[in-house]
């Protein structure tokens, strides 16, 4: 798993995070969703090392990155507070630009850090995921139905303490379907307490600060101007949930564009190959840098 890469620890200022880093080109930073750690990356890191240098790093709050201090307005555990560190690590391996690509709960970190940091990102790739504001204004019977546990994680101790009676019930996952290594990493981070309670937190900060942060962004017309790319999962919900998910971005971004892949919804392990020609389809186009807004 992840030949030709080394792991790293790297010190931003709220705590390390881990890293795996390789290959050669221009910087691509691959952000995963919850409950994953980096490792969900292993496969299509390994198809694009030899365009990119790739970075895949634990989020903050996840894996063996740092575990953001609780603050009762859960901004600690924000996408904003996760994007900046992130662009810390990023300039602390020498990348002052670099392309995005955030799956899940990382698509809405390379969301935030696309919007907080325009002068970083030349490229930014969202896959199975629309900004939170959408998800909640979008929030009807069948949206509550399907995303349930938006609303469960963010009540106070009750999910630590479902999840930690049993956390591979809980999330499931299987050697099988995952990779032996890949499949240990998780457990490893599943079966920490402390970790599962900071994964949750990211939850109760989407359903607050997060929120927040995007419905400002709205009001003050700030808006994505660098190229982006959106992909969905053929077998997850999000077609069903928000219709022409392109359309949805479009609000929000000048230059979108999008394609499914054929997967369910942990498409870096179920359609690397599909998903890493995708990743360098896009990457691969000229590298502006995104405008200020």
């Amino acid at each position: 798993m992840f030949e030709g890469f080394t792991l790293e620890t790297v010190e931003a200022t709220d705590g390390g995070i881990r890293l795996r880093v390789g290959g050669s080109g221009p910087p691509l930073l691959l952000l995963h969703g919850h409950p994953r750690t980096h490792t969900t990356w292993h496969e299509v890191a390994g198809m694009l090392r030899t365009g990119y240098t790739v970075v895949c790093p634990d989020l903050p709050g996840f894996g063996g990155s740092f575990k953001p201090i609780d603050r009762p307005d859960h901004a600690n555990s924000s996408k904003r507070a996760k994007a900046q560190a992130l662009v810390e690590m990023m300039r602390r391996l020498g990348h002052d630009t670099f392309g995005v690509a955030g799956h899940d709960r990382g698509s809405y970190v390379a969301f935030r850090m696309t919007m907080d940091h325009p002068e970083r990102v030349q490229r930014l790739a969202v896959l199975d995921g629309v900004p939170i504001l959408e998800a909640l204004d979008h929030c009807r019977a069948d949206f509550a139905r399907r995303w349930w546990h938006w609303f469960f994680y963010a009540q106070p101790a009750k999910p630590e303490r479902a999840i930690g009676a049993d956390p591979l019930a809980w999330y499931g996952g299987s050697r099988e379907a995952m990779g032996e290594e890949n499949f240990a990493d998780f457990i490893r981070a599943i079966s920490d307490p402390v970790t599962i309670h900071t994964m949750i937190e990211d939850y109760r900060a989407g359903l607050s600060v997060d929120a927040q942060h995007d419905r400002e962004d709205r009001a003050q017309g700030r808006r994505i101007r660098c190229p982006m790319l959106a992909l969905w999962s053929e077998r997850d919900d999000l077609p069903d949930l928000y219709g022409d998910v392109v359309a949805v971005w479009k609000r929000w971004a000048d230059d979108v564009r999008g394609a499914s892949i054929s997967s369910g919804h942990h498409m870096a392990e179920e359609a690397p190959a599909e998903l890493a020609q995708a990743l360098d389809d896009f990457f691969r186009g000229s590298r502006n840098k995104c405008l200020p807004s």
